[in-house]
């Protein structure tokens, strides 16, 4: 039997932070939740998982793999640590500064790393798919739109904008739209149109857990990679 993949999840109070617990102490995961970090904690262990707030994140267990999907503030103390532990690190914070993506290019020269807006691998391929889409249709225009539940508060979507940086690796020029109503998990749509023609590309998000599940997922398979920085796509097998 495989030894598992010992998970340190950073964020852990969010939703992210609670289905990566929920998900990564099921045996199917291969994975063991060695310690959860909140800003702050009301108890020391939550179902089997030890407690940590941010500020003793100096003192959580041995590790092999952080996931991290925390706030900007909170990133540089993983990273530094993932550095100091020789650890892996999969993050899925969005909003980090220039300073911050800088650290974590020169960061993945010593440990192996990823960044992503999503961890869906529905989306990994969704970015794949835009990108040859992109490069065979010449002068089509490109739109993007993307709908969320009414709490977010960035727009456009990570997501969406990663998508579109694919777009435009393929040769096109994504123009942008936004949807905010209800409680939508995430929905992006791709579309490209020509005269008498239009193609969508569409990836339709109906629970969660399919990024927390994204998440350990690639961190399996991270962790005996050699240093550097990782796309999910590159992740998927």
């Amino acid at each position: 039997m495989n030894t598992p993949i010992r998970i340190l999840i950073h964020g852990s109070s969010g939703r992210m932070g609670q289905a990566l617990q929920r998900l990564g102490k099921q045996p199917a995961s291969g994975c063991q939740v060695v310690a959860a970090v909140a800003r702050r904690v009301d108890l020391r262990v939550v179902d089997g998982i030890p407690q940590f707030a941010a500020s003793e994140l100096s003192g959580v267990p041995d590790f092999d793999v952080a996931i991290d999907f925390s706030l900007p503030q909170g990133f540089d103390a993983i990273l530094q640590l993932c550095l100091a532990r020789k650890a892996a690190l999969v993050s899925g914070t969005t909003g980090l500064s220039e300073a911050q993506q800088a650290a974590l290019a020169a960061a993945s020269e010593r440990i192996p790393l990823i960044w992503a807006s999503n961890f869906s691998l529905g989306v990994a391929v969704l970015h794949d798919l835009v990108e040859r889409a992109a490069s065979m249709l010449q002068g089509w225009d490109c739109d993007i739109v993307e709908a969320h539940h009414t709490r977010k508060q960035d727009a456009p979507s990570g997501t969406a904008l990663t998508l579109g940086r694919s777009a435009e690796a393929g040769g096109a020029h994504p123009h942008y739209a936004s949807i905010r109503a209800g409680d939508i998990v995430g929905e992006h749509l791709v579309q490209f149109t020509s005269a008498g023609e239009r193609i969508e590309l569409v990836h339709r998000a109906h629970n969660r857990d399919i990024f927390a599940s994204g998440a350990l997922h690639v961190a399996q398979r991270l962790h005996t990679r050699p240093p550097g920085q990782y796309q999910v796509s590159e992740l998927l097998k």
